[in-house]
């Protein structure tokens, strides 16, 4: 089957494959902003989401022969910097807490059945909170678009520890931005 794929930056990534540093640059300036954010929301932190990023743009660029053009080069980029964080989240953790082996004190009482409006903010403090574990599978199903099977196949966990991690993931953060709101 025929890729349909058009590549507008084409001439950049030609330029780039030449290893051409102004063509690099274009191609960072193009891509930082949306690949720090996908880095950030799986690391949880702005000096670890940088290192990613940093790491992610060098071996893109060392590997650009193999990017076949088959994807839109954002996509192809998108899917190293997620295996990037994914690899230093597996490095600095002291270890990746799977759902079986954490044990919580969430309270299933809700005082109303009306979902308050939280801030971005709040959101974004709340996810820095949550273990790591937790912050990486709801990171790839909500922001990343990834579902339970291939998020196991990512990890190396089973679908439903996936799930199970997800669920607790959001009662977890329910319960932080509670938490921040009534007593913040």
């Amino acid at each position: 089957m025929e890729a349909n794929t058009i590549n507008i930056h084409a001439d950049l990534i030609a330029r780039c494959r030449n290893e051409d540093r102004s063509a690099q640059f274009e191609i960072y300036k193009l891509y930082n902003k949306a690949m720090f954010n996908t880095a950030l929301r799986i690391m949880g932190d702005k000096d670890d989401a940088e290192d990613v990023l940093q790491e992610a743009f060098v071996s893109a660029f060392q590997k650009l022969d193999s990017y076949r053009e088959d994807a839109s080069f954002g996509a192809w980029l998108k899917r190293i910097v997620i295996n990037k964080s994914l690899n230093q989240v597996q490095r600095i953790k002291k270890d990746l807490m799977l759902a079986e082996d954490i044990k919580e004190n969430v309270s299933e009482y809700e005082p109303d059945n009306a979902e308050p409006n939280y801030t971005v903010h709040q959101i974004k403090s709340a996810m820095n909170e949550l273990p790591t574990g937790f912050r990486t599978v709801l990171s790839l199903y909500l922001f990343e678009g990834y579902d339970h099977k291939e998020i196991s196949e990512i990890l190396g966990i089973t679908e439903s520890t996936s799930k199970s991690q997800y669920k607790r993931a959001k009662d977890k953060l329910k319960m932080i931005v509670r938490q921040e709101v009534n007593y913040g």
